[in-house]
Formats: C-alpha cells, sequence, structure tokens
C-alpha cells in the first residue's frame, strides 16, 4: 500500500540518478606451503570497481581475508613410507613368528627443504641394530651390517599423507659407500664390537675365524651414527654423528666434501671440533645440529652430559652446545642445564642467530610411563656465557683435553657437587635461557619414546618426527619387533605430527 501511495503522489517526472559502482569479490586459491596458510585455503578479496572495468585493481580493494583449511595430520600422526628390508628374523617378543627389520629409520633428524616449502630431508642413523654381548664384549648386533646410512627427502600432500620423493646414500670422498659400523679408537669408538644376527663377531672375513692380526674385527673410520641435519641453500649437506663425534659435510649426491670432530691427527679434518668432545657418552654423542639462518654457523647440541673425565659424571644435568664458524672454523661453546639428569637432547633448529628450538626428552613410552616427557623448549644464548672466551686466571684454567677447569675440575664434575651450579654462576657463567614451548606427551598423548625431528615450518607451525630404530628391538641380546603397546599389536613407525599455535618468533 505505501508504494502504491508514493507512485500516486509523484507527478512530475524527475531527472535519472548516478549509477552505483559495482561491489567485486575474487575467491583465490591457496596451495599446500602457502605463506598465508600452510596447509592451503581460499583468500577472499573484496572492493568497489572504481573505474567500472569489471576487474579489482590493488587500489579498488577495501578487504582481504583468508580462509585456512585445517591441519590434515590428527593427533595420531601420519606414517612415513618404508620397505622391509629383512623378514626372515625370529621375532623374540613373539616366539613362532618373525619380525620385520624396516627401512624406516628416517627419525634421527629431519630438515626443511631450503626452498620448497612442502618438502623435509630426514636422516637414518647408522641401520638397525640392538644391543649384544658376545665372545669379544659389549657391542651391538647389526643385523644388516653393510646398510648405507642415508638421507630421504619427503613431500608433504595436501590430505596429511607423506610421500618419499628420493634416497640419498652417503659416501666416502672417493664414491664408496659407507656403513655404519664403529669407527677405531683413535676417531671415537668406544669399543662397540659389532656382531651379526646371529651373534657372530662381524670381521674383515666372515668366511675365516676372528684373529686379532690377521683377521681383526671389522670397522669403518667413515661409518657414521648420524643424529643431526642440517640442508643449506647450496644443496650441500652436514651430519653430526654419535661416534665421534663427527660433522661431516655432503654434496648434494651424499659424497663427502669436509669434516669437523675433535681429533687433531685426522687429516680429513677442514676444521677441529674443541678435544672434550671426543669424551662424549657412547651412543650419546652430538644428537642435534643446525645452522643459524644466515648459514654462517652451524650450532650443534651433545645429547647428554659427556664423560668429561669419566663416566664418574654420568648422573648429571649438564649439556654443551657448541658453535663452528663456517668461515674462519672458529668454535663457541654454551652451557644448558637439563630438566632431569640423564635426559636427552636430541634435535635443535635455529629461529635465528641466538634463538633455536630444541628436544629435550626422556626415554620412556607414554604407555608405559604417563610421566614420559616429550618437550619443545626455546632457548636463547644471547645472554648465555660462551666459556671460550673466558680468561684462565686464578682457579679459572684451560686444560688441553678437558677444557675449562674451575678449582682443577671439570664443568661435569663442578655441576655434580651440590651447589655446583651457583659455583659457574660464581665464576661467571649464566647458562642459556629456556622456556617450554610445548608438551607433546599432554598436547597429543605422544606415544613414542625417542622425539628427534624438527621440521621450522614458519613462525607458528613445527614438524616433529620420531626415530622408529627401524622397527628393530633386543632384549637380552634377542632381537624382536619393536611396539608401541603392551599388547604388541602396533609396530613402532616413523611418523611425522605438526604442532601448531606456537610462538616462534624471533
Amino acid at each position: 500500500m505505501l508504494i502504491a501511495s508514493l507512485s500516486l503522489t509523484a507527478c512530475d517526472e524527475g531527472s535519472n540518478g548516478t549509477s552505483g559502482l559495482n561491489s567485486l569479490i575474487d575467491h583465490d586459491p591457496l596451495a599446500l606451503g602457502s605463506d598465508e596458510c600452510f596447509f592451503g585455503g581460499l583468500k577472499v578479496i573484496s572492493g568497489l570497481d572504481t573505474d567500472s572495468d569489471g576487474s579489482l585493481t590493488e587500489n579498488e580493494i577495501t578487504s582481504i581475508s583468508t580462509n585456512c583449511n585445517v591441519n590434515p595430520i590428527d593427533t595420531s600422526g601420519s606414517q612415513l613410507p618404508y620397505s622391509v628390508i629383512r623378514s626372515d628374523i625370529e621375532n623374540g617378543a613373539l616366539p613362532g613368528s618373525f619380525m620385520e627389520i624396516r627401512n624406516g629409520g628416517f627419525g634421527s633428524d629431519m630438515v626443511a627443504h631450503p626452498t620448497e616449502p612442502t618438502l623435509f630431508y630426514a636422516l637414518t642413523d647408522r641401520g638397525p641394530n640392538a644391543a649384544f654381548t658376545g665372545d669379544q664384549g659389549v657391542g651391538k648386533k647389526f643385523p644388516t651390517p653393510d646398510y648405507t646410512p642415508r638421507i630421504g627427502l619427503f613431500e608433504l600432500q595436501s590430505n596429511g599423507d607423506v610421500k618419499k620423493v628420493k634416497d640419498i646414500l652417503l659416501k666416502r670422498p672417493d664414491g664408496i659407500l659407507i656403513t655404519g659400523l664403529p669407527n677405531s679408537s683413535a676417531l671415537g669408538g668406544t669399543g662397540e664390537t659389532p656382531y651379526d644376527a646371529d651373534g657372530n663377531v662381524i670381521v674383515e672375513d666372515m668366511s675365516l675365524p676372528y684373529d686379532e692380526t690377521t683377521n681383526p674385527i671389522k670397522v669403518d673410520d667413515y661409518g657414521l651414527d648420524g643424529e643431526g641435519l642440517v640442508a643449506l641453500s647450496d644443496g650441500t649437506f652436514w651430519i653430526s654423528d654419535e661416534y665421534g663425534p663427527h660433522i661431516v659435510h655432503f654434496n648434494a649426491e651424499g659424497t663427502e666434501i669436509g669434516r669437523i670432530n675433535a681429533f687433531a691427527d685426522d687429516v680429513r679434518n677442514t676444521y677441529t671440533l674443541l678435544a672434550e668432545f671426543a669424551n662424549r657418552r657412547a651412543n650419546r654423542g652430538m644428537e642435534g645440529l643446525t645452522v643459524t639462518p644466515d648459514e654462517s654457523t652451524l650450532v650443534g647440541i651433545m645429547q647428554s652430559t659427556i664423560y668429561n673425565p669419566s663416566s664418574a659424571v654420568k648422573v648429571n644435568d649438564i649439556v654443551r652446545i657448541v658453535t663452528v664458524n663456517l668461515t674462519d672454523g672458529s668454535i663457541g661453546q654454551y652451557l644448558y642445564k637439563q630438566e632431569k639428569t640423564q635426559n636427552s637432547q636430541s634435535g635443535i633448529v635455529a629461529l635465528s642467530n641466538t634463538e633455536f628450538v630444541v628436544i629435550e626428552r626422556d626415554g620412556s613410552f607414554y604407555n608405559e610411563d604417563i610421566n614420559a616427557m616429550k618437550h619443545l623448549y626455546k632457548i636463547d644464548i644471547s645472554n648465555a656465557t660462551n666459556i671460550e672466551t673466558l680468561v684462565a686466571t686464578g682457579n679459572i684454567t684451560q686444560d688441553a683435553s678437558l677444557g675449562l677447569l674451575i678449582d682443577g675440575k671439570t664443568l661435569e664434575e663442578v655441576t655434580l657437587e651440590a651447589n655446583g651450579w651457583e659455583t659457574l654462576t660464581n665464576a661467571g657463567i649464566e647458562v642459556t635461557n629456556k622456556s617450554l614451548l610445548v608438551d607433546l606427551v599432554a598436547e597429543n598423548g605422544y606415544p613414542h619414546d625417542k622425539l628427534e625431528g624438527l621440521w621450522l615450518i614458519n613462525d607458528s607451525t613445527i614438524g616433529v618426527l620420531n626415530d622408529d630404530d627401524f622397527a628393530t628391538w633386543a632384549s637380552d641380546g634377542v632381537l624382536e619387533q619393536k611396539y608401541l603397546d603392551a599388547g604388541q599389536t602396533v609396530i613402532d613407525g616413523n611418523r611425522l605430527y605438526i604442532v601448531e599455535g606456537l610462538d616462534l618468533t624471533h
């Protein structure tokens, strides 16, 4: 009725009004790996078409919003693909069945591809092995003694699956494939005897019996137990290991092109690491390695307290961080204090030249111990003391093989004392600052024992990866499948988890 009334009163015909502006909306899909939405999504751009040309220019845009896809990887993680190396060994955990030795094993570390946001590299250690004591003493069973340690390149798919793109097998400078067998004692070997799956000592000629002189135990001075991985923008890699520890430079094809370790007589060295790092605890060497964003400096972290001067300091909470300038070889050293003695620092990634994310974990499975600890910490060395800059004076001295001493004691011996950390403070040594980023057990009931890999995705997102030990375990020297559950139905495997909502800014 109102419309009709208005029409009747409009007696005079007026002029036409100005045409209104069209409002335009563009929808731009965002691919996986996008800076705006890592898991992909949709960007919505709107504005007024002021020049009436039917398209939006930059000065016409009035609003931009993004609708990001949710993380496609749920709390159970995404399994990395694997192949079976051997399936002919009886499973000691379930007599009458056979175990699978899997490759697998890509969990010692992980690192972002330098240029492709959906790709990451992952590292194996020395290969399938398990604790064993045989005729030649304490050592390891190597059921695949010719295994070649390697780097895997993986790609995250839009549905959360992980695809392996390729393997990069590690080689000596002459192109010969390396093994994961122990080094000789002159280069960090701790007397770990290698045995085969049947408990026979591995010797130079397996067709002949062991003889200390004519057929000795087989070692490999190029062998690596790799634990830390760096991927540089030039396509090369640095790997730190648990044997020397060694830090080895490989080209894009996996051939060694340089080396850093604590053995001054090693002619392969580009630079020489501080001598005290040769006192690493067996199987707990340089577990983490990263490079500063400007790619000028390697930063390594030891897994646990080094045996400096001996295993008497084993139950301790002091961990060493080392920096190596790749231009001149200059070295810095900082101290980190663990939350619990004998924890493991099993990964590190750089946020800036002084800030890092580190893994601190124990060796427990959550299904067996509800107090299992799998933490990520943000640390900052900018206010920590570089102990290589301390001047020897008074009760502070330097020892060629043990490093800095206070009252004639190593730092490891000092921190065993009741007020040991206070003694360090009084000596002018400040430890690395740390703050908890995430408790992965609280976050998703993290089920694995060995949290070891870190993939820095963006300022709020990080990927983590576990070491599955090639699905191989041992009890009392008997090889068995590695399970996650007490019922022995779930075989451990490399699984990628992605954690969002973190503060990784710097």
